[in-house]
């Protein structure tokens, strides 16, 4: 089955953006172009919705040309009727049931890009395997959380280094329903011992 992979960079209190979508606080260094062209190699299918979407396009796609060619994208929204042609699919039905689809069907892996509200239904949902994360080395007060209430999900660290710029790379498994019983049946074992 296809891996969900669902990362973004943040400030180390958790925001991706500030109050105004300010993103001008990035540090764009040589760790990160590294770990991004590998990870685009890994990557054929890209999800977002609605409000990442819009931003992209007004921002560009912020992507290489070279990097985007024989990635699908697939946009989530309730409230587009359709998206210009070669601008990737609309998805208006449920988040979750497209997801487990995909993941049944045959390529590599998926990325779950930008805002926090597909990531949200796509963790209750129980469809994300992976978290990534870029921290940044500043404190916004305020803008758009990387992650909304999606709940009490557990995660297994599974690589954490410093990169340029003071920032820390992080990557997480996400463990599913089993793996978090049975951690919580050993720490309940443990716990009456």
């Amino acid at each position: 089955m296809r891996k969900v992979t669902y990362g973004a960079a943040c400030s180390l209190d958790g925001f991706i953006a500030g109050p105004n979508h300010e993103v001008d606080w990035l540090h764009m260094s040589k760790d990160v172009h590294a770990i991004m062209a590998d990870y685009w190699t890994r990557i054929d299918t890209l999800l977002m919705g609605r409000k990442t979407w819009e931003v992209a396009q007004r921002m560009g796609s912020g992507a290489d040309s070279s990097m985007m060619s024989g990635i699908e994208s697939y946009v989530f929204s309730r409230t587009l009727q359709q998206l210009p042609s070669g601008q990737g699919h609309l998805v208006s039905g449920d988040a979750g049931d497209f997801v487990r689809h995909l993941k049944r069907r045959r390529g590599k892996e998926i990325c779950v890009f930008g805002g926090g509200e597909l990531a949200q239904s796509l963790f209750e949902a129980g469809v994300i395997d992976e978290v990534g994360v870029n921290v940044h080395p500043v404190l916004l007060g305020a803008g758009v959380p990387l992650f909304r209430n999606a709940g009490r999900i557990r995660l297994a660290l599974t690589e954490c280094r410093r990169i340029g710029g003071g920032c820390a790379y992080l990557t997480y498994r996400v463990l599913s329903r089993r793996q978090r019983d049975l951690d919580l049946g050993h720490a309940l074992n443990a716990a009456v011992r």
